[in-house]
Parts: structure tokens; C-alpha cells; sequence
């Protein structure tokens, strides 16, 4: 019998957020996700803020998340390639997450073509008019002065420093990021439909925006986002050409595939 072979997609797990205890309940269940999937994946995509926050110093990485970088390098000693877009909370990999545990990292949009689609995969920040002034904050914590500076500060003080921005961004942006704007008011839909003007893709594939969005562009391009796991454990498959959204032991246990 022909293996089933399919191509998994998931984002915004935010481990560490918003606290130790829950965090650690929200990584075992995101193991257990991984374990069902090692029997039919050919490829993982994880599309960024897998981390709430993440910085590699030189000899030192975060604490934390041992059962999940343990998962994913048992899934890459598998065979299964494991992409990892950077997202704005873990943009600050230099090189622990390739050679440590096998992961291959994107820091930008990527156009490739899965299962004969052609598929525009990135996290979303600083995509489209909505993220302008995250564009210029990016250029900042991209900034190879500002990372050698910020690498200075012992990491005792730079993560509570992170930890400390990273929650005030939560509080300040409240329910927002998880309301439906109707999709003229999608920046990521508006975005791909900019790009459809120029190229065609089957499938835009995004994270950032924590809700899980199935929306059809056109006849033959869809527009998938695929939520968070701090409320949805949503995710995103695709096999024979065809992708759907679904969700993990959650109580949107129904796939948004109308």
C-alpha cells in the first residue's frame, strides 16, 4: 500500500505566555498533536511566535520548552522536514534551531510549490498597509547593532525585559487581533489579493492574525490563516492538493472548510 503522505502547518503556539503552568499544559498538548501527526507527515510548517519569546545568545538559549525541541528533533530524525518561519516573537534565531534540533529557517515570505500547488507561506507581520508601523519597529529588532547590544545585557535582565513588552503588546491590543473584521477589512486577505494581481497561488498560508480564517479569493486560490493554540489548537493540512483547516481536541472541533 502507497503511504498517505501529507504536509502540516501550524503557528502562534506562544509558549511561555502567559505564565509557566499554562504554558506548560498548552506544550503537552501540542506534543500530542505532533505525535499523530510523525505517522503521515512529510513536511511540518511552523509559521512563527511558535515562542512568545525567543533569543539565542552565543552560548545560551531560553529555558524551557524541552518536550517540544525534543518532538521536533524526534521528527526530524524521522525524516520529516521541519521549516520554521520566524514570527515577531522569535525572530532572534542564529543557529541553535538548525543545528541543535534540524530545522530549516525562513525569515522571509517563501513561494513554493506542494503536492503540484503553488503555495505563499510567511508569518504575516509587516505584510500589507495594516503593518506599516511594524515594519519600521522590525528594521529596529533586525538591526544587527541593536542585536549586539541587546546580546550584552545579561539574560536575566533582556528576557524580563522581553517578557515585560511582550505582555504590555497583549494588554494594549486586547480582543482585536481575534475579532473578524469582514475580509475588505483583512489585511492578510487584502494583501493576497494585491499579490494575486501580479502572480498566481493556489494557496496563501499565513499565522499573526490568531484567528482561524478559511476564505476563498478566487476560483482557484484560497486564503488560509491558521489561528493560534491558546484558544483554537487550529492547524492546517494538506494532502492531494487539497487544503483544510482543522482544529486539535478543541471545542471548534469542526474543520472551516465550506
Amino acid at each position: 500500500m502507497t503511504k498517505v503522505s501529507k504536509i502540516y502547518f501550524a503557528s502562534d503556539f506562544h509558549l511561555g505566555a502567559p505564565n509557566d503552568k499554562k504554558s506548560r499544559q498548552r506544550e503537552i498538548l501540542i506534543i500530542s498533536w505532533l505525535d499523530t501527526i510523525k505517522k503521515d507527515a512529510t513536511d511540518l510548517y511552523l509559521l512563527g511566535d511558535v515562542f512568545d519569546f525567543w533569543y539565542e545568545w552565543k552560548y545560551t538559549v531560553p529555558k524551557g520548552f524541552t518536550r517540544l525541541l525534543g518532538k521536533l528533533a524526534e521528527l526530524s530524525d524521522l525524516g520529516i522536514t521541519i521549516n520554521f518561519f520566524t514570527g515577531n516573537h522569535d525572530l532572534w534565531s542564529f543557529g541553535y534551531l538548525e543545528q541543535e534540533i534540524g530545522l530549516t529557517i525562513h525569515r522571509k515570505p517563501q513561494e513554493i510549490t506542494l503536492q503540484n500547488k503553488k503555495c505563499y507561506i510567511a508569518h504575516g507581520d509587516g505584510l500589507g498597509d495594516n503593518d506599516k508601523g511594524y515594519r519600521l519597529l522590525k528594521k529596529l529588532f533586525t538591526s544587527k547593532l541593536c542585536q549586539w547590544l541587546f546580546s550584552r545585557l545579561h539574560p536575566n535582565s533582556s528576557i524580563a525585559i522581553a517578557n515585560y513588552f511582550s505582555k504590555m503588546s497583549r494588554t494594549a491590543n486586547g480582543n482585536c487581533e481575534v475579532q473578524y473584521k469582514a475580509e475588505d477589512k483583512e489585511w492578510l486577505v487584502n494583501y493576497s489579493k494585491e499579490v494575486l494581481k501580479t502572480k498566481q497561488f493556489d494557496h496563501f498560508i499565513f499565522g499573526h492574525r490568531h484567528l482561524p480564517l478559511n476564505i476563498k479569493l478566487t476560483k482557484n486560490s484560497t486564503y488560509i490563516n491558521l489561528g493560534e493554540w491558546i484558544n483554537y489548537n487550529s492547524y492546517a493540512v494538506l494532502e492531494n492538493g487539497n487544503l483544510q483547516l482543522l482544529f486539535y481536541k478543541s471545542k471548534y472541533d469542526k474543520a472551516l472548510n465550506k
